[in-house]
């Protein structure tokens, strides 16, 4: 196989349709973009939920050694503990619940917030700083009364967190701009799937007499379609660079520089969340329970793929 002629056609290639390479780059750049920050505001919802709960959640705080209160006088012993628990598993109105300890509670805290904010905080701040929480799941977003009544005045109860009515504009603000960007992504990523399999056809017509040629010498269908592939590689490696590095503007310049100064009452997106929107996104949308591809790895199949199906039909010269 001669790679010199494969590269040529390559350069050639690109050269003679650089409208329509451009287009597909563009396209690909823009929905790429949005499906990214789809990823990184489903991100968002999930930091957001792990740290207020989900609208089907009230967080019952036990006290520590420091707590002052009706209910508290000094950390909850085991007996006010199973005491609790069990007003919770006898309340008709609750799903289920479980428990988090003042250790694994410390260590949501440290994946929850960045590095920066951990390094302002005193060094006295540790596990023993934060409280014993039981977080329960209502059967239905009108059942929390009943279990607050049930629970808040018990001993070893510090406070009953319901902050579902200021939390819900939050999550719908998130899933409107989460939902909207992965929709309007779908149309791009299809409009961008017409513009490669426009891209391939204008390709194989230009290239008609020298297709013919290759098939007349006996050149195998790789070898003909080699060209093709790469042009395919090409606008996608450009596209998912552009949008990687939009990406990483939103982050550094939007989310770091400007959302994380001034709004601090919950933990923000960071560069890991970046990182696996750009390879592995966990979307976390009940009904797709499991990882999706990030954008470098979409990028490269919604070219490649159509360009392999195309190939077979318009290289039949």
């Amino acid at each position: 196989m001669q790679l010199r002629h494969v590269f040529s056609e390559l350069r050639q290639g690109l050269r003679r349709n650089l409208t329509m390479h451009i287009a597909v780059i563009l396209t690909l750049f823009v929905s790429l973009t949005l499906v990214g920050l789809g990823f990184l505001l489903n991100a968002q919802a999930k930091k957001a939920e792990d740290h207020f709960g989900t609208l089907n959640q009230i967080t019952i705080f036990l006290c520590n050694k420091t707590s002052t209160g009706p209910n508290c006088t000094g950390e909850v012993t085991d007996a006010q503990r199973d005491a609790v628990i069990k007003a919770v598993d006898e309340n008709p109105s609750v799903d289920g619940h479980h428990t988090e300890s003042q250790d694994e509670a410390w260590e949501k805290f440290k994946e929850l917030y960045s590095e920066e904010f951990l390094d302002d905080i005193p060094d006295t701040f540790g596990p023993e700083s934060l409280r014993e929480s039981v977080w329960v799941d209502l059967n239905g977003r009108d059942d929390a009364e009943g279990v607050i009544s049930a629970v808040e005045g018990l001993d070893g109860v510090h406070t009953v967190r319901d902050q579902r009515d200021l939390v819900r504009p939050i999550f719908k603000t998130i899933d409107m701009l989460k939902y909207g960007a992965i929709g309007i992504a779908v149309f791009l990523i299809l409009a961008a799937l017409l513009l490669v399999a426009n891209t391939i056809r204008l390709a194989a017509f230009a290239r008609r007499r020298e297709i013919g040629i290759m098939r007349l010498v006996g050149a195998s269908g790789l070898y003909i379609s080699l060209p093709f592939l790469l042009e395919a590689l090409v606008t996608a490696v450009i596209g998912v660079l552009l949008a990687s590095g939009a990406l990483a503007l939103f982050m550094g310049l939007g989310v770091q520089g400007a959302i994380e100064q001034n709004v601090n009452f919950m933990p923000w997106i960071d560069w890991s969340d970046y990182v696996r929107a750009l390879f592995v996104a966990d979307l976390d949308f009940r009904l797709i329970p499991f990882p999706l591809p990030g954008i470098v790895i979409i990028g490269p199949l919604l070219t490649i793929i159509p360009t392999l199906l195309l190939t077979r039909k318009y290289l039949k010269v």
